[in-house]
């Protein structure tokens, strides 16, 4: 119950501050007024069928990684978050919740804030390293890093054709289909009779 406490608050973290810093970044620095930060959000697309888009392409993108992940590498990269997750006693509610306020928050903070500054290809390399995917000490983790890699590369170009709200739904889809995943395995595992 405290993991999942713990990541219910990171995720309202994720949901108000990194969207704050983004929108704040771009009024300071780029001299944005209160209209043009509201403009940012394009909450007069949330409904567009560009949003239905990005949820087909997380959720296909979403698919392939699940199947990818079945390899032995990546099974033993994976395994040991895949058990930290597993140990949080998810619930669909919580997955939607969780995986929504990932998609918008850094989404908002990368794509609409941090991309106007380093462009899509740097914005790329900062976004999968600071979830750590990139590492200087184990190349094996690195493979997920470039798994990974071409779904944020079409992300931080999707920005500027399709719009933030494709990149959101598309990022909340992928997110979702990971968490889904756990809750599935979990809910399997408490089925299974003890075996002793």
């Amino acid at each position: 119950m405290i993991l999942k406490s713990r990541l219910h608050i990171l995720s309202w973290i994720t949901l108000i501050i990194f969207p704050a810093i983004g929108l704040t970044l771009l009024w300071y620095l780029n001299e944005y007024t209160i209209a043009e930060l509201i403009q940012v959000l394009e909450f007069d697309k949330i409904y567009s069928p560009l949003t239905l888009l990005g949820l087909e392409f997380g959720l296909f993108y979403g698919i392939i990684v699940l199947i990818i992940s079945q390899a032995p590498l990546f099974k033993e990269l994976t395994s040991q978050q895949t058990e930290l997750f597993k140990k949080i006693d998810f619930n669909w509610l919580d997955i939607i919740f969780i995986s929504f306020c990932a998609g918008f928050g850094e989404e908002v903070l990368f794509r609409a804030g941090i991309q106007t500054w380093f462009g899509p290809w740097l914005t790329t390399l900062i976004f999968i390293a600071i979830h750590g995917y990139f590492s200087l000490t184990s190349l094996k983790k690195n493979a997920i890093g470039l798994l990974l890699f071409p779904f944020i590369i079409l992300l931080s170009f999707a920005y500027d054709s399709f719009g933030l709200w494709f990149c959101i739904a598309a990022h909340f889809a992928y997110d979702f289909i990971m968490f889904a995943m756990v809750l599935i395995e979990n809910k399997k595992e408490k089925r299974r009779p003890n075996n002793f």
